[in-house]
């Protein structure tokens, strides 16, 4: 059985102003840094045969720094990239509400098109590691999108906001994806309580 484990990347300087990223290629800030380091720290090594990242570098830098734990093989794949916001990108909540009141962002990724793109990349992942366990790192909208597509309507998401390296966990059984679980945070209430103490 193929199960992936999809991991939204640390946080950046445009999550914490709520500025839209896309792909507009923004750093971890040392928040980020520390959720993924969080992560890392708490996966065990011998559940997951390879790593998965979108090229990104927020995603990229969160893939490595949780490897540094798991020394697994490691791969990029830019199917995984955050969906194109288009004149959306780097504008706060406000600013977004104020210009494009619906959400409809000029020169933006259409959403069928970027569905098409993470499940090709899906399906891709399973050809090339059947029966693996694949930890995949990518991106808010991405896990959101696939989750939606693979609960088929059961699950609502809607209201949902997938934290900076939360985990969600997707399976391949009986010729299909099943949702296992989403938006797991466990290990960053450990890193808060840490920080606390």
């Amino acid at each position: 059985m193929t199960t992936i484990y999809l991991v939204r990347h640390g946080e950046t300087d445009w999550n914490a102003e709520r500025r839209m990223q896309g792909q507009t290629d923004i750093p971890l800030n040392q928040k980020g840094i520390g959720q993924a380091e969080a992560c890392g720290a708490a996966l065990n090594r011998g559940d997951y045969d390879v790593v998965i990242s979108s090229h990104l570098k927020r995603a990229k830098k969160t893939a490595e720094i949780i490897n540094q734990y798991l020394e697994l093989p490691l791969e990029t794949m830019a199917d995984f990239a955050e969906r194109h916001f288009g004149d959306g990108e780097g504008l706060t909540m406000g600013e977004r509400t104020e210009l494009y009141p619906d959400f409809n962002y000029p020169n933006q990724e259409e959403l069928d098109m970027f569905s098409d793109r993470i499940m090709t990349g899906l399906e891709k992942v399973r050809q090339l590691h059947p029966e693996k366990r694949i930890l995949l790192v990518a991106h808010g909208a991405v896990i959101k999108q696939m989750l939606t597509i693979i609960g088929k309507g059961d699950v609502d998401l809607s209201g949902i906001k997938f934290e900076n390296t939360s985990i969600s966990t997707v399976k391949w059984l009986d010729d299909d994806w099943v949702l296992e679980d989403y938006n797991r945070v466990d290990h960053l209430i450990k890193l808060e309580e840490r920080t606390k103490a």
